[in-house]
């Protein structure tokens, strides 16, 4: 699984609806691979940024190249991408509280 895959799954709680559309159950709608592109897009980053915080995680960037979620950090050539790659060591790195765990596709 790529990054936005483990971000997708884990923390948005997106069921994979086939090989390259996600479905999310909350909002009841389709997400292409094309239409969710975090580490480019800042709007899309933000919507993972927003997602953490609703399960607790402080949202800090220290600049527009680096963010934290609590202890956890991430870089980037951007903002989009340092919040990516700092969701995706949250995410992958078991940090994720117990109860997320019923968002994964077993």
């Amino acid at each position: 699984m790529n990054k936005t895959e483990v971000i997708a799954r884990r923390i948005l709680g997106w069921k994979l609806n086939r090989w390259d559309r996600w479905y999310d159950f909350e909002t009841g709608e389709f997400i292409y691979d094309c239409d969710f592109q975090p580490e480019q897009n800042l709007d899309h980053a933000m919507r993972i940024v927003d997602r953490l915080e609703e399960f607790g995680f402080t949202y800090e960037a220290k600049s527009q190249s680096e963010v934290y979620f609590n202890n956890v950090a991430g870089t980037g050539r951007n903002l989009a991408e340092a919040i990516t790659n700092a969701a995706y060591s949250v995410a992958d790195n078991s940090t994720v509280p117990e109860e997320w765990m019923h968002y994964q596709i077993i």
